[in-house]
């Protein structure tokens, strides 16, 4: 029998709302239902899911809208329209002008506790389920968001957390991806052993295609991580024709849209340099600028948003096809016996494709690489890909250091701990001081 959740998937996103404004992480809500009541049966592991899509993808406060707002300003895709708008002039300022009272950081590091104690509640719980798969469902469906939620915060601190709760200690960045990759493989052990079933893709929302997606982000995790074999074998396992996305309506907008785009009060794209500095910088030609962005011929900015932020109900990629051949290329550069024919092969794909070819419209149409074949120049280009191929994807900084790019290309390295982390919780680290 299918499962009615639309009434408890909003109660569950309203309490997670409430919880991201808590001082301290004890995710207890005295006027909702109890973590006993929520977490023992599948209506309420199905409604928990379904709320970690709301939590992530939605809204001003939503961790999507944060990440790539708060990733776009220190790494220059973006223009801050209305300087009113204080924690993004922080982040367009960079440097000393962001401090720990940022809310858009506030957003994402409360988002993340909150995924991630979520997702642990459900995947511990449905193991108990008498339909097994109805439960790889759920278990792959809320790893994503687990997975989504630590490569969040490993992306954007020096330490992440090693768990959820008062006083938890911090580990290096590197075991946050780690971590994901982990959950990630558990998910895919899971549903290995017991295949999705229908009635449990018919509860959660659309859009979402579980499996690639769980390679994807592992292939994305295991390359930060610096483990380019599991990388590079991971993106293999990706399916380039099929879509994944986060999915919008008439009552649930994309937020880009709806905050950006719509209004015009809080940050359009920088201008078609997309932040690169010269060298780097698309072709006029690329076919990827007009994608994400359009001219407006008779109000400032000039430059406007497009591409995934273009209506209220435009679908936003949880990954591009032509990341993962990113993904393989680096790996088949990184790899201790780097093959660079391979990687080439991997990279020309991008260049050359075209947008009607490409299952999200993305594609460069543009000709193949002609530089140098050795590892430097091919990581350059690849560098170049990734910043114009992902524009506003939230993963730039994250590349910025990765590839060694100058520090004055960046606004800041690493972000600074939240106070409501640093207040409740003695062991959070000293702030980075770029």
């Amino acid at each position: 029998m299918k499962i009615i959740i639309k009434n408890s998937a909003i109660l569950l996103s309203l309490t997670a709302m409430l919880l991201v404004g808590a001082c301290k992480k004890d995710f207890n809500n005295p006027n909702a239902a109890t973590a006993d009541q929520v977490f023992s049966n599948t209506r309420g592991f199905t409604g928990t899911a379904v709320g970690l899509q709301r939590l992530y993808s939605l809204g001003r406060a939503g961790s999507l809208f944060n990440i790539i707002n708060a990733n776009g300003f220190v790494t220059n895709e973006l223009f801050l329209v209305n300087a009113g708008n204080l924690p993004e002039a922080q982040l367009n300022l960079g440097g000393g002008s962001v401090d720990p009272t940022n809310t858009i950081l506030a957003n994402i590091w409360a988002n993340a506790s909150k995924v991630i104690f979520d997702a642990d509640n459900v995947i511990t719980g449905a193991q108990g389920l008498a339909d097994k798969g109805y439960a790889s469902g759920l278990i792959g469906y809320t790893t994503i968001y687990k997975a989504l939620a630590l490569g969040s915060l490993s992306m954007f601190w020096e330490r992440v957390p090693a768990g959820v709760g008062i006083n938890t200690s911090f580990t290096e960045r590197k075991q946050g991806f780690e971590r994901a990759v982990t959950a990630i493989d558990a998910a895919l052990a899971s549903i290995t052993t017991n295949p999705i079933t229908a009635g449990v893709l018919a509860n959660l929302p659309a859009g979402i295609d579980i499996v690639n997606t769980l390679q994807a982000l592992k292939a994305r995790y295991a390359l930060f991580a610096g483990n380019y074999p599991l990388a590079l074998t991971a993106a293999n396992a990706v399916d380039l024709t099929k879509r994944s996305a986060f999915t919008y309506d008439a009552l649930n907008l994309n937020s880009l849209f709806e905050i950006s785009t719509a209004t015009n009060n809080v940050f359009q794209p920088i201008d078609s340099t997309m932040g690169l500095p010269v060298g780097l910088r698309p072709e006029a030609s690329d076919a990827r600028v007009n994608f994400y962005m359009v001219i407006n011929p008779t109000t400032a900015p000039r430059w406007r948003l497009l591409g995934f932020a273009a209506a209220a109900n435009t679908n936003f990629p949880i990954y591009l096809p032509d990341e993962m051949r990113l993904i393989k290329a680096e790996a088949l550069v990184r790899q201790s016996a780097p093959n660079l024919t391979a990687a080439k092969t991997e990279l020309d794909a991008v260049l050359t494709q075209l947008p009607a070819a490409d299952p999200f419209g993305v594609g460069a149409n543009q000709p193949t690489y002609a530089g140098p074949l050795t590892a430097a120049a091919l990581l350059t280009e690849i560098y170049r890909n990734r910043c114009i191929e992902l524009f506003m994807s939230g993963l730039k900084l994250e590349d910025m250091r990765r590839f060694e790019r100058p520090l004055t290309e960046r606004k800041r390295n690493f972000f600074p701990y939240p106070f409501r982390e640093r207040d409740n919780n003695p062991n959070t680290p000293t702030d980075p001081s770029f």
